[in-house]
């Protein structure tokens, strides 16, 4: 049975031959929404995006991929520009939103077969955006991305979260203001860079909030409490004896990450090894990432990366960060 939440397509939405246990109308915020689904039981929550106050503003929409399992979310877009600019969906998908369409002939299909990040990767594609903001002579530079605290954590030992904390931050700080902590650990201080601090969690809030005038502050968070950030990205590295260790140590390790965004690190692994382990592990896969030289300032796999969790501030005339 599935839930309608709906606004101005509220006749729309009722026209759906589908089962409805439950169908609430108006405007409501992320709180109201949580207060009255986190215990009640559906297979599909269809959301009208006009029914979300605040709606084209994407921390709003972060903030209901925080709090819902988007796997059983699905968005029925408006037609309005800002909803519809490739900055918002782009961004959409950077924060784990797959199931989201116009058209709502689409929405029964989506009720049987969830997107993964292939079916909407192409509305993070780098010449699209690219060429929307040409054709609409907006300087990418000035599209704000909001204040961004995200989280990174090895799921799999020695994943690589320090190293690839720097590459990102190294590539980010060209049109960024961007700061990076490790949390109970001083690896960063090898790396020779004022911008890198290290800390312990007890004093974490409070090094955070010196840097608030930031765009994005990355967190090695080592075995820190997630709380302190907005986004975590989970890093595992897919080797045979990697996995297997990990399983060891806790046979539910994929039940506890469903619906968490997953990055493969250190990465050998193409498409069709990706679906396989999406398949025996129960899990999807935000991003594949290979192993990486760390030495190179421009390096063609981070942007990629970048642009897939949203960060879309490009050089437009030479077509690079």
């Amino acid at each position: 049975m599935n839930v309608i939440i709906s606004n101005k397509y509220q006749t729309l939405l009722g026209t759906l031959n589908i089962d409805v246990i439950k169908s609430i109308n108006g405007e409501f915020t992320i709180q109201d929404l949580v207060s009255q689904f986190s215990n009640f039981f559906y297979n599909k929550m269809i959301i009208d995006v006009t029914a979300i106050k605040n709606y084209e503003d994407i921390n709003t929409m972060r903030e209901l991929s925080m709090n819902f399992d988007m796997d059983k979310i699905i968005i029925l877009l408006d037609d309005s520009p800002k909803v519809n600019a490739a900055s918002y969906l782009s961004q959409l998908v950077s924060i784990g939103i797959y199931n989201f369409t116009r058209n709502i002939d689409a929405v029964p299909f989506l009720i049987e077969h969830s997107n993964s990040y292939k079916d909407v990767a192409n509305y993070q594609n780098f010449n699209g955006s690219l060429n929307e903001v040409i054709k609409n002579e907006v300087n990418v530079a000035d599209i704000p991305i909001g204040h961004r605290i995200i989280g990174f954590k090895n799921v799999t030992d020695h994943a690589g979260a320090t190293t690839l904390i720097y590459m990102l931050k190294k590539h980010l700080e060209h049109y960024y203001r961007v700061k990076a902590i490790e949390i109970n650990n001083t690896d960063f201080e090898y790396f020779n860079d004022k911008d890198l601090e290290s800390t312990d969690f007890m004093n974490a809030s409070s090094v955070i909030a010196n840097y608030q005038d930031s765009d994005v502050i990355l967190i090695d968070l080592n075995d820190a409490e997630e709380s302190i950030c907005n986004e975590v990205i989970y890093l595992i590295e897919p080797g045979i004896l990697k996995l297997n260790k990990l399983i060891r140590q806790d046979r539910k390790i994929f039940e506890k990450l469903k619906g968490k965004k997953i990055v493969l690190n250190k990465s050998v692994l193409n498409e069709i090894d990706i679906s396989d382990f999406e398949y025996e592990s129960g899990s999807k896969v935000f991003y594949n990432l290979p192993c990486l030289d760390e030495k190179l300032d421009n390096n063609e796999k981070i942007n990629e990366f970048l642009v897939a969790l949203g960060f879309s501030r490009l050089d437009v005339e030479n077509n690079k960060w």
